[in-house]
């Protein structure tokens, strides 16, 4: 594995810091609105959080670390509920897709890096953070519930949607003020790219044929 790509003692901090901060994200507790099968909890913003702050790798792994725990037996998610606990239930693809958002809200924002616009950022956590989580969250609770996907789909739509969307509203003011005071990420993705332009050089150069003396 290239050095640039091997995770370093500070890579690994900061995946510990965001699986505790997805965890922490649960404490508050959980609530349901209308009857609905499915908690209502904060740690999707813990998701958004890990891929428009850590980045796509990074938010990958802080996110598949909490589920790790959690299916481990730690009562990290909604009730004081383990991974395996939610797995039975209508809830599991909502779990299960949190790894999933985290990655793709992280590539959409490695691609504006260093800028973090904040209408692309809040599209950023959107698409990863609700989008993602839903596709694959909506059709595992209309299969365990017995219900349409139309009808899960509404539920979503009328339940979650609403406070997703002020999650993601945020979480991208909270990345935003972090790459404002300590632009990481930006300054990572922006030698990635440097390093990447470089060997595209290299390898052109390589590639191009001398000129004999009869070409001059």
């Amino acid at each position: 594995m290239p050095a640039s790509r091997r995770l370093t003692a500070r890579d690994l901090a900061l995946i510990a810091l965001f699986a505790a901060l997805i965890a922490v994200l649960g404490l508050p507790g959980s609530f349901s609105l209308f009857g609905n099968a499915v908690p209502i909890t904060a740690q999707t913003m813990g998701v958004m959080l890990a891929g428009s702050i850590l980045g796509a790798r990074r938010g990958l792994l802080a996110a598949l670390v909490f589920c790790a725990l959690a299916l481990a037996g730690l009562p990290l998610l909604a009730g004081g509920r383990t991974g395996m606990a939610a797995l039975a239930g209508p809830s599991a693809g909502y779990f299960l897709a949190f790894p999933l958002g985290a990655w793709v809200t992280g590539w959409l924002t490695e691609k504006v890096m260093p800028r973090y616009p904040l209408p692309y950022g809040f599209i950023a956590n959107v698409v990863g953070g609700i989008a993602c989580v839903y596709a694959l969250g909506i059709p595992v609770q209309a299969f365990r519930t017995g219900t349409s996907d139309v009808v899960a789909t509404l539920v979503a739509a009328t339940v979650f949607l609403p406070g997703d969307l002020i999650k993601a509203a945020a979480a991208t003011l909270v990345a935003r003020g972090v790459h404002a005071g300590y632009p990481t990420l930006g300054r990572e993705v922006a030698a990635r790219r440097a390093a990447s332009a470089q060997r595209g050089t290299a390898a052109g150069e390589r590639g191009t044929p001398g000129m004999g003396k009869d070409d001059a």
